[in-house]
Order: C-alpha cells, then structure tokens, then sequence
C-alpha cells in the first residue's frame, strides 16, 4: 500500500511552501493566524533567517509558529537546562515550537528519607 501524501487543510507541502504568510495564515486557527498577522519581532526574524541558512540550529524562542519552509530541519529548543533537538516534521505545521519540548520533568519518587514517616525517625542512621 502506497503511502499517503501529507496534507494541511487540503493543501500538500509544496502547496504551503509556495504561500506567502498572510495566504498561510488564513488556513491556521485563530490563535496562530493572530501570532502570524501581527508580525515576528526581531528574535523570530533572526530565528528564521538562521534556519533559511543552516540546518541545525539552537534558540530560545518557543512561541514562534512553525512554518512550512520550517520542514525537514532540525532545531535545538531550549527547555530551561538543555537544548533538545527537534526534528521538525510536516504533521507539526500550525503548533508552537515549544510544544515540542517539555520544560517540566516527570516526578520520580524513591524510598522515603529518614524523618519522613514517624517510624523513620527512630531508626538508627547507618
């Protein structure tokens, strides 16, 4: 079976690649079609230049709108501790960057420390 072409509200890639921003923002929700009507500040400019030249590139910006001309490349994210690379793929148009990179870690609990129980607390600390 043959593998189904990606589509974005009815449009292929290289559709979306050929649209300008406002043509594209007309086909995202409403939220980012805002983002994109009221223009990139300077750090998204930068940003997209940056990708325009180069493959692997490392930002802070986690609320730019990924784009089509944004497919196939691969952006390191910053989470707060670490740049987390992210392959940017064609299902991903239309969300945030930083949708992509938790900022939070999952909780690990192990044993209980020395105090934490009242039983704990009478133990001897070895």
């Amino acid at each position: 079976m043959a593998k189904k072409e990606f589509t974005y509200r009815g449009k292929t890639l290289e559709e979306l690649k050929k649209m300008s921003i406002n043509e594209f923002s007309a086909l995202v929700p409403s939220r980012q079609r805002r983002s994109l009507l009221r223009g990139f500040s300077e750090q998204k400019k930068k940003l997209l230049e940056r990708i325009r030249k180069k493959k692997n590139v490392e930002t802070h910006v986690r609320d730019i709108i990924i784009l089509p001309e944004m497919v196939e490349k691969t952006v390191k994210v910053h989470d707060g501790q670490h740049f987390i690379p992210v392959i940017i793929l064609p299902e991903m148009i239309g969300h945030y960057l930083g949708e992509f990179v938790l900022t939070r870690k999952k909780v690990r609990h192990s044993a209980p420390g020395i105090g934490a129980t009242k039983s704990s607390s009478s133990l001897s600390v070895k």
